[in-house]
Parts: C-alpha cells; structure tokens; sequence
C-alpha cells in the first residue's frame, strides 16, 4: 500500500536545460519534457518534476539521496557544477553533506556507510 507515502518531488526551476546536465551528470538521472516549462525525472526508484512555473522557493523541504560511496558522489556532484553548502559530516545513522544543484536547489546525499 502506497497510501500516505513520498510519491513525487517536485522543485521550481529557472533554467531547465542546467538542471538536466546537472542532475544527469551527477546522479544519472533520466528526464522527460512536458512542454518548454517542464520535464519529469526519474531516479530509478522515485519520480518528480521541475517546473518554471512561479511559486515558492523557501521553506521547501529537504530531499535526500542516498549513495553508497559518499565521498566519489561528493566529488561527481563538483563535477557536474554543484557546490558544496555544508562539508561531510557524521550523525546517528551515518554521514552526509549538502549541496546547492542548478537553478539554486540544495539537497542531501548520505551514506550509512
């Protein structure tokens, strides 16, 4: 039963062309666009969207991907042209850094590893 669970994710954007390379280049996700002002992605497990569309940008809430090898991810998300808001760092469960992707998003990659 999927009732009450994250379905679908979805961020505003400015520029969606930066955030496809971006997201791609780091964590090889996969897109499809639904017009000139959004495209849906998936991860392989979860999907969302980014839209053009106005609408809130603060208060947003944090997502977090998980990688088993946090380092190397930190090191594609640098590649990709992401920038690193908050180093890696421990707490119960494991360990993890922020970053702020295209058009200005900050999320979290963890490890419990």
């Amino acid at each position: 039963m999927n009732e009450g669970r994250i379905d679908y994710i979805e961020f505003h954007a400015d520029n969606l062309l930066a955030v496809k390379r971006f997201y791609a280049a780091a964590f090889g996700w996969k897109f499809t666009d639904y017009g000139p002002g959004y495209c849906a992605f998936e991860d392989g497990r979860l999907t969302g969207g980014f839209t053009t569309a106005p609408g809130p940008r603060s208060g947003s809430p944090l997502v977090i991907i998980y990688s088993e090898a946090l380092e190397a991810m930190k090191e594609k998300v640098i590649a990709a042209g992401g920038k690193i808001s908050k180093d890696i760092f421990s707490f119960p469960g494991g360990r993890r850094f922020h970053f702020v992707g295209a058009c200005g998003n900050e999320l979290a990659v963890w490890s419990d590893r």
